[in-house]
């Protein structure tokens, strides 16, 4: 996607034709401090709703806030402690929370309704998945326990709203 300037909305436009159930015209404003991939800003500790007190605004684009969760999981992965139990939930953890992000990309390419949903229904079942993990780590890790609750909420979030697309 070209990157836009400062202070210029971005549409997203659903293909045409597709039988996508995705809303239109979701418009988004994208400032001076819009994060971006190359960011380092991942590294924080992440904003869900309830804290509007860091200024930091959820992304309104449903493909960024799942790149951004796996982003988010990935730097919460580094800080796990390594041993033979952690690092298979570390492998897991990983692999299901990067799978969100990927597989609504494809649900945002898919040619068909059907595919879509289908797609959207594995988001969710990764989503669910992600949290299952974040729950077993913090019972391998109890230091981490409050980060991964935090993770856990924001894949709780990202769950309830493949679930209401899926729906649709």
């Amino acid at each position: 996607m070209k990157a836009l300037g400062d202070n210029q909305l971005r549409q997203r436009n659903p293909k045409a034709g597709s039988g996508n159930p995705k809303s239109e015209g979701d418009f988004e404003q994208l400032g001076p401090s819009a994060p971006t991939w190359a960011d380092d800003s991942f590294n924080d500790v992440l904003v869900l709703r309830e804290d509007t007190s860091s200024g930091k605004p959820i992304p309104k684009d449903l493909q960024e806030r799942a790149a951004q969760f796996g982003e988010r999981i990935i730097g919460f992965a580094k800080k796990i402690q390594q041993n033979p139990v952690n690092n298979r939930l570390i492998t897991q953890l990983v692999g299901a929370a990067t799978s969100v992000g990927a597989n609504y990309c494809e649900a945002d390419d898919a040619v068909s309704g059907k595919e879509f949903k289908q797609k959207i229904g594995t988001c969710r079942k990764e989503s669910k998945e992600t949290m299952f993990f974040l729950r077993m780590i913090a019972t391998a890790e109890p230091s981490l326990a409050m980060e991964a609750r935090l993770l856990w909420r924001e894949a709780k979030e990202l769950n309830f709203i493949f679930g209401a697309i899926w729906r649709k």
